[in-house]
């Protein structure tokens, strides 16, 4: 377990220094940040001046160092837009974004397991294929035109839901939440499911058709022919089996969520992380594009080293070859 565990942990690091090496390395290329900084009347004398204060004029390979370095200490310099430090600007964010991700996962899951566990077991139903047709739209309609049908029918149509914005926050320190307020809370209805609604689907395809599968195995058999009661069988046995595999493909999922609101919160006009990153595009503001890229690289990182130690736990077969690999 330990070998497992530290092996898991070297190849995060190498995966997140590669990361950073990817995302200081393409936002080079995509224009000269001085020239949104300063004024048309600055004199060549004071760019030159501000790149060599930025330290633009290191070598590539000084730069990226300072930058990792920085990184790991949870500093990615000075925005060059906001003339802030960036990682400031994300802390204020980060509350945004994760409440959203953490609404849209919780729908995803709460819906998209059962509605895979009941489209397996009565897959000749007709409400099962209507969920099933419904999940085709879910999965091949782009979030964005998912959002904006939203915005159509509950904010222009109808009237009774927020379309852009977060609402009313309550500051809780470092925390700021619209989970205490009545606007915050109907602010979150539409992006959260904008972004969930992706997500739901492929959890409920996967999980039916990891049920249908172990439902078809031998030991499923052998269950029916001793005289186990049906329901344990479904629940007990194939759902047990069938959410070995889901753990790793719903963790993945739920750093998706995080990756994909960039989407959703430009659409609802959300004030989180990839509204940032949007805005920091446009500005060329290369510090906070790169640490953007490194804290969703993070986030996937930690979670599939969380997925892989739990599958790890959760699979005996995985420490049965563990075990004879070692013998070896």
């Amino acid at each position: 377990m330990v070998s497992f565990v530290v092996g898991r942990f070297a190849q995060s690091i190498i995966v997140m220094l590669t990361v950073g090496l990817i995302a200081f390395a393409m936002f080079r290329f995509v224009g000269d940040p001085i020239n949104n900084m300063v004024g048309q009347d600055t004199t060549v004398e004071q760019r030159e001046e501000l790149r060599e204060s930025l330290g633009l004029n290191d070598p590539f390979y000084v730069q990226y160092f300072r930058f990792a370095w920085n990184a790991v200490q949870g500093e990615f310099g000075q925005s060059y837009f906001h003339r802030r430090p960036v990682s400031e600007l994300l802390v204020e964010r980060l509350p945004a974004t994760l409440e959203l991700s953490m609404i849209a996962a919780v729908l995803a899951l709460a819906l998209g397991v059962p509605a895979g566990v009941y489209t397996a077991l009565n897959r000749n139903g007709i409400i099962s294929n209507l969920i099933m047709s419904g999940s085709l739209l879910g999965v091949s309609i782009p979030t964005f035109l998912i959002g904006i049908i939203l915005i159509l029918i509950f904010g222009v149509v109808w009237r009774v839901l927020p379309t852009f914005g977060r609402g009313d926050v309550v500051d809780l320190g470092w925390w700021t939440t619209g989970f205490l307020t009545a606007s915050g809370l109907k602010s979150l209805v539409l992006p959260s499911i904008t972004l969930a609604l992706f997500q739901l689907t492929l959890i409920m395809r996967l999980v039916r058709a990891e049920m249908l599968e172990v439902l078809r195995t031998d030991f499923i058999k052998f269950a029916r022919a001793r005289g186990i009661l049906t329901r344990s069988i479904h629940f007990s046995h194939a759902l047990k089996n069938s959410l070995v595999p889901v753990i790793t493909i719903t963790g993945l999922q739920l750093g998706s969520i995080i990756a994909f609101a960039i989407i959703t919160e430009t659409v609802f006009q959300w004030p989180g992380m990839g509204l940032l990153f949007i805005q920091a595009v446009l500005e060329v503001d290369i510090p906070v594009m790169a640490a953007y890229l490194v804290v969703i690289g993070f986030v996937f990182v930690f979670i599939n080293f969380v997925v892989d130690i739990l599958y790890f736990v959760v699979d005996p077969r995985l420490r049965a070859d563990r075990a004879g690999s070692g013998g070896h």
